[in-house]
């Protein structure tokens, strides 16, 4: 007998309520009682004494039937000087808690009720609040990646941009004037590298012997690079005819300017003050040479549907004055797309010969390679591997200064000025998607801080919910325990 005194009785939490009703210690309506009951706390608490310990009790908690004795117990001190010679109550604050206190006692209403409560807590709210606070928390770290990627994009694409202006040569402070700028300092850019094309007259001299020694070549080899090489970046008339020209007029270029500048830029004065209808004024007695009389209609226009119309296409520069370069021939040789191209082709086509020449002497070293250049001319025989390696040098040199990705950008700006409005906006759209990204990234930080103060909400929600549920179990257990003679009594699986 003793052994089953102190024999454990073991219930699972979610099946309490079933092993309350099996038991019969619980009726099987005991909700309809609940619903009374609920009705007349939700009115009882409508008139309560000033406590700290019942405004605890009260809020933001499901009040149960051991909320309610603890309640009674606080009214009998708050409501002591109401109590008559027979131990009775005549406040009705006491009198409506003693009767919710009956009403939960009668047929274990308050012990279905607590077990309803327990298995809602561990089953339903414990899980969600700890759904809603694990959701805050890995928001959170979403959010942080989020925005360390947007700070790494925005200073990535600000260092491309940085990056990009230093290929232009340029700050990046004003874009479009510093590419206009560059343009300017083109032409004096150029000049040195005509200047410098003068050094190449020993490599042009070796190609041309070598050429002809091998391949028995009669014609000029290399001939923009001869030219250059002798009168340097000169016009490109003076290529095209052999002559210096007399006067030079240089092509007007069309300035790049912004619609806001341009628009500031203009000049109206008092243009419609004193207009006819068409918008012309005469006015001082100036004749502009314009006709505001109805067109006669007698004009003989002849047979102009059956008479061809013929267009003369006159290449440029033929139709100037002798001694004249205007328009493509003003351009000097670097400048002239044409000519340009041409002079990089055989500064390509030397700087090819130039290498095989290398390879090719350091294979020379028998006999056999030797007699094949005992008749060759002295500039071919006299040539080192060194020599040739450094006469490369110069030859590469000129070439990257010409093709390099910032003489290409100027040669495209030159080209077309608005070719400058297209860069600029192609690096401007880099800073705005650099600033869309910071700003993005400021956007993450608030919803940030936001999912962390959700989760300094939820965290005490969900402590408060772990004590009130291990205070229930307790309580529940003690209660159990009473009606089987005190054995102990555990209730399984309560974790939130």
């Amino acid at each position: 007998m003793e052994n089953i005194k102190n024999l454990p009785i073991d219930i699972q939490n979610s099946k309490l309520l079933d092993w309350l009703l099996d038991r019969r210690h619980c009726n099987v309506k005991w909700q309809s009682a609940v619903k009374v009951i609920r009705e007349k706390i939700n009115a009882a608490i409508q008139d309560m004494p000033e406590n700290e310990e019942i405004k605890q009790l009260l809020s933001g908690s499901y009040i149960h039937y051991f909320h309610c004795l603890r309640i009674v117990e606080i009214l009998k001190g708050t409501e002591a000087s109401s109590k008559n010679i027979f131990g009775r109550y005549s406040s009705q604050r006491m009198k409506d808690w003693q009767e919710i206190v009956s009403l939960y006692e009668a047929d274990n209403v308050y012990l279905a009720e607590v077990a309803s409560l327990l298995i809602r807590n561990v089953s339903y709210e414990g899980p969600a609040l700890r759904k809603q606070l694990a959701k805050a928390q890995q928001l959170q770290q979403e959010l942080s990646r989020r925005e360390v990627e947007c700070q790494s994009s925005a200073a990535e694409l600000r260092e491309r941009y940085f990056a990009a202006c230093k290929q232009y040569g340029i700050t990046g402070d004003n874009v479009p004037r510093e590419l206009q700028a560059l343009v300017k300092d083109l032409p004096a850019v150029l000049d040195e590298v005509g200047k410098d094309a003068a050094k190449l007259e020993e490599q042009i001299q070796l190609y041309a012997a070598f050429t002809k020694f091998v391949c028995d070549w009669s014609e000029p080899v290399l001939p923009m690079l001869t030219f250059a090489q002798k009168r340097g970046n000169t016009t490109f008339y003076e290529w095209r005819t052999g002559k210096v020209p007399t006067v030079v007029e240089g092509p007007v270029l069309e300035e790049a300017l912004s619609e806001s500048v341009a628009d500031d830029a203009i000049d109206w004065g008092d243009f419609g003050k004193g207009a006819d209808a068409a918008g012309i004024t005469v006015e001082d007695g100036v004749d502009w040479g314009i006709s505001l009389e109805p067109m006669p209609e007698d004009i003989d226009w002849g047979d102009c549907e059956e008479a061809p119309i013929e267009i003369e296409i006159v290449d440029a520069g033929t139709n100037c004055p002798e001694g004249v370069a205007r328009g493509e021939d003003a351009l000097s040789i670097l400048e002239n797309s044409q000519s340009r191209s041409q002079f990089i082709d055989e500064l390509m086509e030397l700087e090819v010969f130039l290498t095989q020449r290398i390879s090719e002497m350091g294979e020379e070293s028998d006999v056999v390679a030797m007699s094949q250049f005992q008749l060759a001319p002295s500039v071919i025989q006299n040539q080192t591997r060194e020599h040739v390696r450094e006469t490369l040098s110069e030859v590469q040199d000129l070439l990257g200064r010409l093709t390099s990705l910032r003489m290409q950008h100027l040669f495209m700006i030159q080209a077309s000025p608005r070719y400058v409005e297209r860069v600029s906006e192609v690096l401007r759209q880099k800073l705005k998607q650099a600033d869309i990204l910071v700003l993005k990234a400021a956007t993450m930080a608030e919803r940030r801080q936001e999912a962390l103060q959700e989760q300094s909400r939820l965290e005490p929600r969900v402590d408060l919910l772990a004590g009130r549920t291990r205070e229930l179990q307790k309580l529940t257990e003690a209660d159990i325990s009473k009606r089987y003679h005190n054995r102990p009594v555990n209730l399984m699986g309560v974790n939130i």
